[in-house]
């Protein structure tokens, strides 16, 4: 992490926190949207925040890298489609989708400049992040779509902006659901005593939250369901199952070890994606399969009442 201190010297009126960072720093704006935590005064502070004469400024910014230095690497990908303009991948288990600080190897950027001839030069001025449009955590599975050129990449993009997608996840949470199905309408803010957590606040503060859910079916303490976000916000739907305490199964952040599956990873998968495509009239419908883990824990939890 790169650590910044200022003090703001100054100013004939208050400014925005990433202009003032940018211009006294030496940092662009699109590095700031990267990975980044700004106190100002000593508070946790959004970078549109406006500073003023005498504030200080402490920023933590993630190490960044150019395209040119992610190494391409060979990677077995689980292809759903592929055509001049999109690829469509079920993403492993386990998979980063995109270099960060401390991480710059065996991700799937790092398999996408091998796999997709002269990606590095469609995106040539992007530092890590070539063709992804949309991120999946690293210990959640399905599908992801990436692009193929910058063209496409805008194409795909303003639809998740403008929430045209339709996106599907499965999910086996520890616990009941309170209703059938029910839309979950929340903020959600980085937990201030663990700064890899998020958390539903008391009141309207962070960035709001939408998740909507169906039960499909119930196992005694345990709750097999379908997500569907309709904002994208970091850990949003494993911050909302635990906020409804029905955090989801293998979460190694917002759940407990499970005495009955002891060695479960999360099971969240990302099971459909509804999204236009260009040089298609309508929208497609991407669907990865039910992962092996998950067909093992329902198989298992069939057997008996889940309890």
């Amino acid at each position: 992490m790169e650590k910044i201190e200022l003090k703001v010297e100054a100013l004939e009126s208050p400014v925005r926190a990433d202009r003032y960072i940018a211009e006294h720093a030496g940092i662009t704006r699109s590095r700031l949207k990267g990975d980044c935590i700004l106190l100002i005064n000593g508070k946790e502070s959004k970078l549109s925040k406006n500073v003023s004469e005498g504030d200080e400024i402490s920023l933590e910014l993630a190490d960044v890298k150019g395209i040119e230095d992610i190494e391409p690497q060979k990677m077995d990908f689980d292809i759903i489609y592929e055509d001049d303009n999109v690829i469509v991948i079920n993403k492993e288990q386990g998979v980063v989708v995109h270099p960060a600080a401390g991480n710059f190897q065996g991700t799937l950027v790092n398999g996408l400049l091998d796999y997709v001839s002269g990606l590095d030069e469609e995106f040539d001025d992007d530092t890590v992040r070539p063709g992804i449009v949309h991120r999946l955590d690293k210990d959640t599975s399905g599908v992801i779509i990436i692009a193929k050129n910058p063209q496409t990449h805008e194409f795909l993009s303003r639809q998740f902006r403008d929430k045209v997608t339709r996106k599907t996840y499965i999910a086996i949470v520890r616990g009941h659901l309170p209703k059938k199905h029910d839309i979950i309408d929340t903020y959600i803010v980085r937990d201030r005593q663990n700064r890899k957590k998020f958390t539903v606040p008391s009141g309207p503060k962070g960035k709001q939250a939408i998740t909507e859910y169906q039960v499909e079916k119930e196992f005694g303490s345990y709750t097999f369901c379908r997500l569907f976000p309709h904002t994208g916000r970091t850990h949003q739907l494993r911050v909302h199952m635990q906020h409804l305490n029905a955090p989801i199964l293998g979460d190694p952040v917002y759940s407990r070890a499970d005495s009955r599956f002891p060695g479960v990873t999360l099971m969240l998968h990302a099971s459909n994606l509804e999204i236009f495509i260009p040089g298609v009239e309508t929208k497609m419908m991407f669907a990865a399969p039910v992962p092996k883990r998950f067909e093992e824990v329902l198989a298992e939890l069939s057997k008996g009442d889940g309890k």
